[in-house]
């Protein structure tokens, strides 16, 4: 059983950057695929991003390519999504995941989630 747990939230002003951390226990970290996902009030929860278990591969949805970067530590069981150029609408409640093996861009089939962290960007 792995337990993720997000951290780096936050309100901040369209244009500023935001870092977000998710520290894995329980499991074998490098044996899983990681990845964040973020769910807006009213909407579905969406892809944001994720990288492979060496952390050689990584996918990123076209809203946030080339603002956002994700990266892993598997010596301290850490991935980290950094966030520039933020946006109004990236306002929602970003959420850090597990997969073993190849990771995937439908939520439903991720084994692992963090309880969420708050983003608020303001216009």
């Amino acid at each position: 059983q792995v337990q993720l747990v997000e951290s780096g939230g936050g309100l901040v002003q369209a244009g500023d950057s935001l870092r977000l951390s998710c520290a894995a226990s329980g499991g074998t970290f490098s044996r899983y695929a990681m990845g964040w996902f973020r769910q807006a009030p009213g909407k579905e929860r969406e892809f944001v991003a994720a990288i492979s278990w060496s952390g050689g591969s990584t996918d990123y949805a076209d809203s946030v390519k080339g603002r956002f970067t994700i990266s892993r530590d598997n010596a301290k069981n850490t991935v980290s999504l950094q966030m520039d150029s933020l946006k109004p609408e990236d306002t929602a409640v970003y959420y850090c995941a597990a997969i073993r093996g190849t990771y995937r861009r439908s939520y439903v089939e991720w084994d692992y989630w963090g309880q969420g962290t708050q983003v608020t960007v303001s216009s």
